[in-house]
């Protein structure tokens, strides 16, 4: 498969992920992820689609780079961040206490991860 497909693919997932979280603020988008984890665990994994890439990227390409390496590292630490917050919300914690800042997701912020991430990929494999 040429690089431009991967690409283009990478863009793709990445905005179907930023898609399912959609929301107007960053409460907004935790009980979107909350309400994913809530229903089945295995179901919000499967939807972090990007993680399952990036690794499938490594092998496929057989690039361990720092680059790819940082982008594997940064979303695993993004799931987990993320799994650490379901935890506390599914203990009886409300959200306000875990998170006390609500932020508003404008659609630079929303959307940043589909430029970061590929553009990181293009770096990794050299282009």
């Amino acid at each position: 498969m040429d690089i431009l497909s991967l690409f283009l693919i990478f863009i793709a997932l990445e905005f179907f992920e930023s898609n399912w979280q959609k929301s107007d603020t960053l409460y907004g988008l935790i009980k979107n992820n909350f309400s994913i984890f809530q229903k089945n665990i295995f179901l919000y994994f499967l939807l972090h689609l990007t993680f399952f890439y990036t690794i499938f990227l490594s092998f496929y390409l057989n690039n361990f780079s720092f680059w790819m390496s940082s982008i594997l590292i940064i979303k695993f630490l993004d799931i987990s961040f993320k799994l650490t917050l379901m935890q506390k919300l599914s203990s009886g914690k409300e959200i306000e206490e875990i998170m006390p800042m609500n932020i508003k997701m404008t659609i630079v912020f929303r959307y940043m991860n589909v430029l970061i991430y590929p553009l990181s990929f293009l770096f990794a494999i050299g282009f």
